[in-house]
């Protein structure tokens, strides 16, 4: 029989198998355009959608960018491979490379753009006047910070050549289609990847603004070299007249694929968002108190699910994520409350800068820990959660899943 825990990986499993490329891109494609096609994109899953175009269309010509390890076969696209969540010399090569494609085409030209989450980094191509090193000492300084990813994502977006619009700018006068998953609260395009294809109505100042509070703020020199570079494209700019975005994978979708999984079992399901923000360990605590009231009152399984994006504000030195941090808190505020498990995974196999995607607990969570020797405070306290989970056998290891719909959290009260 399917244990709670069994149960919940199970509907993390349908969540991620939803929002496949594989699956999920053929209904949005259109015929192959005529004449000329070129292919770009990055993100974790843009290799799984370029294999998923090529398997529709056939070989195409093009280049796109992944993360290490989620690679695909492609026929005539070229994979890129390069590092996330910081980024490296690899993705500035290839990023450069990809604008070199753009230049140059005409208006009976077509641009198909492939953007996932993850693109942030992997699409990297600083300023002129600011240097890689200088690019991946802002990018740990803000995910460090605990900034939300829409702040993140609009300071990147001034200091590289490629996003906020700018891609999709080369190619002018071209045609440029892009097909996007969002990994963003809110579904914003403009957030997806930082916008590439997409305009960007803020300025440097309030993209600065914006991760003031967070204690972000940038060396004089590069801030300086963000102001001559110009800037992101507008929403109005005339090069992005010929640009369409087109969304084909959400978190509310996986969600919602949950749920009818959920529903058919036997359990009610209250979805709590799609879009939530904010830090990893207060949710849980008021994920905590909803858990025990419902419990209170439920009639039979209750599922709570919910997505989003949460943040971690770096405390120490341990190896841990959003989900982790998330999971281990719930646990600790559940307090081995009865009959209430949780899962806390990230849809792309990745949570923070570890090769696992998130964490499963129990009522028997804390008593086991106890019985190993695994504080749950401490690890807490230097954001170690990944490895207390490691400890309890109670991680969540997908490996590369080959998309990127953002966090899934699900909490099961009173178990089939």
């Amino acid at each position: 029989m399917e244990t709670p825990t069994d149960f919940l990986r199970s509907l993390f499993a349908k969540a991620v198998a939803v929002a496949d490329p594989m699956a999920a891109l053929p209904a949005a494609l259109p015929e192959k355009p005529a004449g000329r096609v070129i292919v770009v994109g990055a993100g974790k899953a843009s290799a799984r959608m370029a294999e998923a175009l090529e398997a529709a269309w056939g070989p195409c010509e093009g280049l796109v960018i992944t993360r290490y390890g989620y690679e695909r076969p492609c026929s005539g696209i070229r994979i890129a491979s390069a590092a996330h969540p910081v980024p490296d010399a690899a993705g500035e090569a290839a990023t450069l490379e990809m604008l070199d494609l753009m230049r140059g085409l005409d208006a009976e030209d077509t641009v198909i753009c492939l953007i996932s989450g993850g693109a942030s980094s992997l699409l990297t191509a600083p300023v002129p006047g600011v240097t890689l090193d200088e690019l991946q000492q802002v990018n740990a300084d803000l995910l460090a910070s605990g900034a939300p990813i829409s702040a993140m994502n609009a300071l990147r977006k001034h200091l590289c050549q490629a996003k906020g619009g700018q891609l999709a700018a080369a190619a002018y006068p071209a045609k440029v289609v892009a097909f996007l998953i969002s990994d963003v609260p809110g579904d914003d395009p403009g957030m997806i990847g930082s916008g590439p294809t997409v305009g960007e109505p803020s300025d440097l100042d309030a993209a600065l603004a914006a991760v003031a509070p967070f204690g972000v703020s940038l060396p004089a020199h590069v801030e300086a070299a963000a102001r001559a570079h110009g800037g992101v494209v507008t929403p109005d700019d005339a090069r992005l007249s010929t640009t369409e975005n087109v969304l084909f994978a959400s978190p509310m979708q996986s969600l919602l694929a949950a749920k009818a999984v959920a529903e058919e079992a036997g359990c009610t399901v209250e979805i709590l968002g799609d879009a939530l923000e904010g830090e990893a360990r207060e949710v849980a605590a008021a994920h905590a108190a909803l858990a025990k009231e419902r419990a209170a009152t439920a009639k039979g399984p209750l599922l709570l699910l919910s997505g989003g994006e949460l943040t971690v504000t770096r405390r120490g030195d341990g190896v841990g994520g959003p989900n982790a941090e998330y999971a281990l808190a719930l646990a600790e505020a559940l307090n081995g409350a009865e009959g209430i498990h949780a899962l806390a995974c990230d849809t792309d196999g990745v949570d923070g800068a570890a090769e696992v995607a998130g964490a499963v607990i129990s009522p028997e969570t804390l008593a086991e820990a106890a019985a190993r020797g695994v504080d749950v405070a401490q690890a807490l306290a230097i954001n170690d959660a990944h490895s207390f989970f490691a400890k309890l056998d109670a991680q969540v290891v997908p490996g590369p899943t080959l998309t990127n719909v953002n966090d899934f959290r699900a909490i099961l009260i009173n178990p089939l």
